[in-house]
């Protein structure tokens, strides 16, 4: 006669092996995670809240050979002097403005039209970017 044995008993001994590891893989995984999150919104934060003066190119008119017109909307702090840089390019890419324009006003938003003199005909503005005037606040 042989005799029919039974297997352990499911819960009876604890957990088995694989079952631990796969609760370790969670608890790793779920740390992880949390950290790479956390680390990608700092980052976010500090590039968002690091720029005190940020501005957007509305539209711009090619008025001649000589000067373009662009209309500027600048963020900042109203007790900030923020420079933007504009750069103007003709057709073959070729940069033929360049000019830094100051906005002292004592607004968070200010939306101005200047005027970029040019050496050829421009085709394309860019915004290059805008940062606080030195030694003013």
């Amino acid at each position: 006669m042989s005799a029919v044995r039974e297997g352990l008993r499911e819960g009876r001994y604890g957990r088995s092996a694989d079952e631990r590891a796969d609760r370790k893989l969670k608890i790793v995984g779920s740390v992880l995670g949390a950290a790479l999150l956390g680390m990608v919104g700092w980052i976010g934060w500090d590039y968002v809240a690091g720029q005190s003066v940020s501005a957007e190119v509305i539209k711009f008119q090619v008025v001649s050979d000589t000067e373009v017109k662009v209309h500027l909307e600048v963020r900042k702090e109203s007790s900030v002097t923020g420079v933007c840089t504009l750069s103007s390019q003709d057709k073959e890419h070729g940069e033929v403005g360049r000019a830094d324009f100051t906005f002292a006003q004592r607004q968070g938003r200010v939306d101005e039209m200047v005027s970029l003199k040019t050496t050829g005909r421009a085709t394309m503005i860019e915004l290059v970017g805008c940062q606080p005037a030195a030694g003013a606040r």
